[in-house]
């Protein structure tokens, strides 16, 4: 693990620091990257003027888009050999012009951008020693992989096989025996479970927020035999009698079993202490809401946990603990990297991150940047940049304070994050006709919103008054603005065909306190004809619709890199953190967030 390049960097790329310069230098200077990944947004495809199509896209990449199908498009994106000679336009050779696809060649600025997004994103490539061993020996046993899917259970037998490795090297590498693993956000304790388990057999401290999900990861404890149920002592019948009340008979009492509660895993002792019959093994689950990386408040748990015969518990030799996480939500990952430094328990971080669309943001916007012209003002965008969270992105000061033409700093706003936990390397044909269809139904019922004036023209400012100085009197104020169409999700029947979707969408906002007044004013006289015309005359924008979308998403591959990159870069900055990597942890076929960041202190 420690004798591998520290980040996966393209194979373009001489060591990491040539291309970190190069991706601060891409992100910064690409004017079409950052309407990509940020400046424009699907639900104003069909509402924003002048059209979003084709202000957003070169002339050149239109008419090739109008030639091709998005499936040959989207193997030009992430699948297509780009070494192929471009033709010199000067030059009237029809046999070169005409030989990809039996049809022109994609344009020389296509092809540049396409090779610039690939060229800056990290390598995926699971290692084929890792890919090997994660089809081998290291599969869990039956019994400790209870409730996991395929794709959990991958991720799971592989990062506790590489904890289990790199808790071995730091061993012998750096003479730091760990002594507990402490989870943060660990859900349903999957991987807390597995390594807790034979034949890893670690001590875990599982940090959890939320008490149902330590119920339900106890029960699952049991069936994994790493805990007993607790017996229950009652009088069966005077207990059946209270739970049934007066409808209770000895009937019932033949056919009724027993209480669930005499039964249940979630009926174990408040505190798991040494709860595996290995006596090398355990697990403590602490409920806490993380906010931060100190885990000061948490350490006499950890000690209590450590010997709970110890009278006094502070009089052991601190723990040295492992912080580890499988897919830590937007900051938490960051505090479990803050967590290296802020306690002096803390020896090592081994984290994969996800949903990067939670993470707050560092930087304010920055005003008349490129992300903003192609995109109407946005409250949730002016909230979340305003926002200036110590703890959000970008963490290192290497990212935080890179001059560039356009300001200071590396920004993403929401929907570039957003984009980012996006895989479009495993769309296949049946995910690609869905989500296509879902975003043009609610990209299209935006318009009929807007046409029926139940949202604003996203070109409208927002309402405000003007006071003259000199009289000291307000202006008439300027109509107020709607309140935005949050619509969320609908059940699968209702992306059946357009107008089942209408008239589950607006079903959906007719229930709803805020919007049901204005919906229902304004869309009760909505006849399936009108909603059918609507259909038939955006019906050839979906397919500019869902190019812009699979642009997006395949773009957006660099700003995961970056949010990666940028983690790494945070912990180099750190005088106390001897050793820094990222590297592929799981295979991106299975589960395309598959990056873990890992610190070692000295």
């Amino acid at each position: 693990m420690t004798n591998h390049p520290p980040i996966p960097v393209p194979c373009q790329f001489v060591d990491a620091e040539q291309y970190i310069e190069s991706l601060l230098c891409f992100i910064t200077s690409s004017e079409l990257f950052q309407n990509l990944c940020g400046g424009v947004h699907i639900l104003e495809f069909l509402t924003q003027e002048p059209d979003l199509y084709h202000a957003l896209l070169p002339e050149s990449w239109v008419h090739f888009f109008d030639r091709h199908c998005i499936p040959d498009i989207l193997d030009l994106l992430l699948r297509e050999d780009l070494s192929f000679e471009i033709p010199d336009p000067s030059v009237n050779n029809v046999e070169k012009k005409f030989d990809w696809r039996r049809d022109p060649m994609p344009p020389a600025s296509l092809l540049e951008y396409v090779e610039c997004i690939r060229r800056h994103s990290l390598d995926r490539t699971l290692p084929q020693h890792d890919r090997v061993a994660s089809s081998g020996s290291g599969a869990l046993p039956r019994h400790v992989s209870v409730g996991m899917g395929v794709k959990k259970a991958h991720e799971v037998s592989n990062l506790a096989r590489y904890v289990d490795i790199l808790s071995s090297e730091l061993s012998s590498n750096y003479s730091c025996q760990i002594s507990h693993m402490v989870d943060f956000g660990s859900g349903q304790n999957y991987l807390g479970r597995a390594l807790a388990s034979h034949p890893y057999n670690k001590k875990v401290i599982a940090l959890e927020s939320k008490q149902l999900n330590i119920d339900g990861a106890k029960g699952m404890d049991v069936t994994a035999k790493l805990a007993k149920k607790e017996a229950v002592m009652r009088n069966k019948k005077q207990h059946r009698s209270e739970l049934y009340g007066k409808h209770y008979t000895e009937k019932t009492a033949k056919t009724t079993p027993d209480n669930p509660s005499t039964s249940s895993y979630n009926q174990l002792p408040s505190s798991m202490g040494k709860c595996s019959t290995d006596q090398q093994s355990s697990i403590q689950y602490i409920e806490t809401i993380i906010r931060d990386g100190n885990l000061s408040s948490m350490l006499t748990q950890i000690n209590a946990f450590q010997s709970p015969s110890t009278p006094d518990p502070s009089t052991l030799s601190p723990p040295n603990l492992m912080v580890i996480s499988l897919h830590s939500c937007g900051n938490l990952l960051h505090h479990g990297l803050r967590s290296l430094i802020l306690n002096p328990t803390v020896r090592a971080v081994t984290l994969v991150g996800c949903c990067y669309n939670l993470l707050t943001e560092r930087l304010p916007a920055l005003p008349g940047s490129p992300s903003s012209k192609l995109r109407a003002p946005n409250a949730r965008l002016t909230e979340a940049s305003s926002a200036c969270d110590p703890h959000g992105f970008p963490m290192s000061n290497r990212f935080l304070k890179y001059k560039s033409a356009g300001g200071e700093g590396i920004r993403f706003n929401i929907t570039a994050r957003m984009m980012a936990v996006q895989a479009p390397r495993n769309w296949t044909e049946e995910d690609c006709n869905s989500f296509f269809t879902r975003h043009f139904y609610r990209a299209l019922f935006q318009r009929v919103l807007l046409d029926k004036g139940v949202i604003d023209s996203p070109n409208q400012t927002s309402g405000s008054v003007n006071i003259n100085e000199n009289e000291g009197t307000a202006s008439e104020k300027k109509p107020k603005k709607k309140e935005p169409i949050i619509l969320g999700s609908l059940r699968k029947p209702a992306y059946a065909s357009f107008l089942t979707y209408v008239r589950a969408a607006i079903a959906k906002l007719s229930a709803s306190p805020s919007h049901s007044a204005l919906v229902t004013q304004n869309l009760a006289d909505l006849t399936d004809e009108e909603i059918l015309s609507y259909e038939k005359k955006f019906a050839h924008k979906k397919k500019q619709l869902s190019l812009v979308w699979s642009l997006m998403a395949f773009s957006a591959q660099v700003v995961e890199s970056a949010i990666v990159v940028d983690r790494w870069c945070w912990l180099k900055e750190q005088e106390g953190v001897k050793d820094a990597w990222v590297e592929n942890v799981f295979d991106y076929g299975i589960s395309p967030r598959n990056l873990v960041v890992v610190g070692v202190k000295g």
